[in-house]
């Protein structure tokens, strides 16, 4: 993959730019770098239709329970675009990946791992993929898709594509403070929080391999179980033949 000259992002220490052509797959690009070049790497693609970015971990525990760490960048992402949109718009959840700004879809997470590793081991690195879609397309009647929605038409300057990145890893650092300080339950807490609310008495919990749980209003019942890897291999906001988030 070519790489050209670029201004650099505003990151934080411990992230590494690597900025790809128009036509570059981040998500694609970073799991193919992941083992050589380690955690912190963070890779762009300089596109005006998509903010498509993604970064390269290395967890510390095993894979099962690793996986919590797309909840703190379901966050992060959520954070970063509230604090460049406009006033008073709300920034929301479907679970597990997806990312709502006003009801209509913009965008959401991907999660990938190394495919030898086993549950219980440690692995070499986990890659968060992170897509939003930017502008409209211009072939695009927007009226057909009222589901859907950009960052341009709901008011943000495109200049804000590179502060949301940069913006991302900062969030990302609070929300891995938080959860090593006070555990995953916080982390848990600010996802919910971006949800839509359940059932008036339902209790909901993200558990040790990040299933959701919903617990039915007095435990009456076992609890309902949605698993992530599930979730996260159906990928719903993400149409694969457009290599873009999905209209709808």
């Amino acid at each position: 993959m070519q790489l050209y000259t670029h201004s650099p992002l505003d990151l934080p220490p411990g992230f590494t730019e690597v900025k790809l052509r128009e036509l570059g797959d981040a998500y694609a690009h970073a799991c193919s770098i992941a083992q050589a070049q380690g955690a912190g790497a963070l890779v762009w693609v300089g596109r005006y239709d998509l903010v498509e970015f993604a970064v390269v971990l290395e967890p510390d525990e095993p894979l099962c329970s690793a996986r919590r760490a797309h909840f703190a960048a379901m966050n992060a992402i959520g954070d970063a675009i509230a604090a460049h949109c406009p006033p008073e718009r709300e920034v929301a959840f479907a679970w597990p990946d997806t990312v709502l700004f006003d009801g209509a879809l913009i965008g959401g997470l991907r999660l990938a791992w190394p495919q030898d590793c086993a549950e219980d081991q440690i692995p070499d690195w986990l890659v968060v993929g992170v897509m939003l879609r930017a502008a409209d397309l211009s072939h695009v009647d927007t009226g057909l898709v009222p589901g859907s929605t950009s960052l341009l038409s709901e008011g943000f300057e495109m200049l804000d594509c590179e502060a949301i990145i940069a913006s991302f890893t900062r969030h990302l650092m609070t929300h891995f403070d938080r959860w090593k300080e006070s555990g995953f339950k916080v982390v848990a807490t600010d996802f919910f929080a971006r949800m839509p609310p359940g059932k008036a008495g339902e209790r909901r919990a993200i558990d040790g391999d990040g299933a959701l749980l919903v617990h039915a209003p007095l435990d009456t019942g076992p609890a309902r179980r949605m698993p992530l890897v599930e979730g996260l291999n159906k990928a719903a906001w993400f149409d694969a033949q457009h290599g873009a988030p999905r209209l709808r």
